[in-house]
């Protein structure tokens, strides 16, 4: 990478990225898609830029991601898709059978101007989809917006597609959990569960990304919202998006579509972000917070406690996305450290304005961008050094040359595994970022100390 080459001189880039903090539309809507039970996702594009997505996402959650492509080539490129995605249609019900395809556009079919909308009408028309399968489409284009945007897209099609009202609203309550891990989907039914709030949560990847060794394969895993939950969707009493791009469109859309009101939250990582988010499920299913998530709560806070020494005034610098950032800053504040440092990929002015409200009162400068890059980020780290930083697996060239303690977090994360199964969301999770944080400051603390300082007891 020569990272370390990276000149400590920051010059204005207009035309030109180097190593982006983002990835691309169609990774966030294949993510999405996978958590439909049934649903095999379908990229309407080449090969080639199929196969990345599946690479990208499999490497990320060490599970075999299925999905398929309409494999355009210079004839598709020329003179539209429509007879690929037709024939695609046919063989992938005829052959692999699942309940639903979830159709994401690329660059190509973009470029091109396919019309998906007219295509699936054909289909449909021409019996293509079997009676009781369907399909859907996102337009997914990777040259705007970023994997964030994508996973938004395809979550807002789910409710397009599929919700309906029939005018009588259940006791049911919305979950739009965001681009978070399937542990953290897992952990937010849990904390629904714990209050004894009956729940659909959409998309859901829990045991599908996550999910056993059993030693068969299975094409579609056990996990997954499923289409009949979709459709009920519009009959909930209400719906809380948890993170503002990824999650808020949909739940707007819900709102507009079928007059299920919602409140778009952070997403629940810290303290007053998972409390926040207890408290809206509270007051929206109309229940008391048992002493179960009392205990869980008092537990974070003991740990906060018990270690703010350590965590006082040591400077953090962040890259990820913008959800993740914005609920990562003001958890790191609470525990009285200072990101002054936080830098996102994806495009999006309101992520900078909300940054800016949560570190105004550290004691320090602080630099907030979005639709950065990671040379961006590294420069200001050369010219500012931090004690911390937190990012995906790409973030491991700058630690190294810098000599800096380094946390994985969001996505991708290719070099570790444990992600897919231990959530960072909610008090349970709040606690093991603590410990990850703890335990990243201490190992340097005891790699640098003398042989005087070399404490056994904190």
């Amino acid at each position: 990478m020569l990272l370390r080459h990276t000149p400590k001189e920051i010059t204005e880039r207009k035309a030109l990225t180097v190593n982006p903090a983002k990835t691309c539309q169609p990774i966030g809507a294949m993510y999405a898609s996978l958590g439909i039970h049934g649903c095999l996702p379908h990229s309407h594009g080449s090969q080639g830029c199929y196969a990345y997505h599946r690479s990208a996402l499999t490497r990320h959650y060490k599970e075999p991601v299925m999905a398929a492509s309409s494999s355009f080539t210079e004839g598709a490129s020329v003179f539209g898709g429509q007879a690929n995605l037709l024939q695609a249609i046919d063989n992938i019900f005829t052959v692999y059978e699942p309940d639903i395809i979830a159709i994401h556009t690329t660059c190509l079919s973009e470029t091109i101007g396919d019309d998906i909308t007219q295509i699936l009408g054909k289909a449909r028309a021409e019996g293509r989809v079997p009676e009781g399968k369907y399909a859907f489409h996102a337009n997914t284009p990777s040259y705007v917006g970023s994997h964030v945007t994508g996973f938004a897209n395809m979550t807002k099609a789910m409710v397009d597609c599929f919700a309906t009202s029939n005018g009588h609203k259940s006791k049911r309550i919305n979950l739009i959990p965001g681009w978070v891990e399937p542990s953290d989907m897992k952990e937010i039914k849990r904390i629904a569960g714990e209050l004894g709030v009956d729940t659909i949560v959409f998309p859901d990847t829990e045991n599908v990304l996550n999910g056993p060794q059993t030693g068969k394969f299975s094409m579609y895993p056990k996990g997954g919202v499923t289409i009949d939950e979709l459709k009920d969707t519009g009959n909930s009493r209400g719906t809380i998006a948890m993170g503002r791009l990824a999650s808020g469109p949909a739940a707007l859309a819900l709102d507009a579509s079928c007059k299920v009101p919602c409140q778009i939250l952070d997403l629940p990582i810290g303290l007053q972000a998972t409390d926040r988010f207890v408290d809206a499920l509270r007051k929206m299913a109309g229940v008391t917070v048992p002493d179960s998530l009392n205990l869980e709560r008092g537990k974070m806070l003991d740990i906060i406690t018990d270690m703010q020494a350590y965590f006082y005034h040591k400077k953090v610098a962040l890259v990820g996305d913008p959800d993740q950032l914005e609920a990562l800053t003001e958890f790191l504040v609470a525990i009285n450290m200072m990101p002054i440092h936080v830098l996102t990929g994806t495009k999006d002015k309101a992520f900078e304005k909300r940054i800016k409200e949560l570190t105004a009162d550290l004691p320090h400068k602080v630099n907030v961008k979005s639709g950065g890059d990671m040379m961006l980020f590294h420069q200001w780290v050369k010219n500012d050094p931090v004690d911390l930083l937190i990012g995906n697996t790409y973030v491991k060239y700058i630690a190294r040359d810098e000599d800096i303690p380094f946390i994985r977090h969001g996505f991708p994360i290719l070099d570790r595994i444990g992600h897919s199964y231990f959530p960072t969301v909610g008090y349970q999770g709040g606690i093991r970022l603590l410990e990850k944080i703890l335990e990243a400051l201490m190992d340097r603390q005891d790699r640098d100390s003398s042989e005087i300082e070399f404490e056994l007891v904190m």
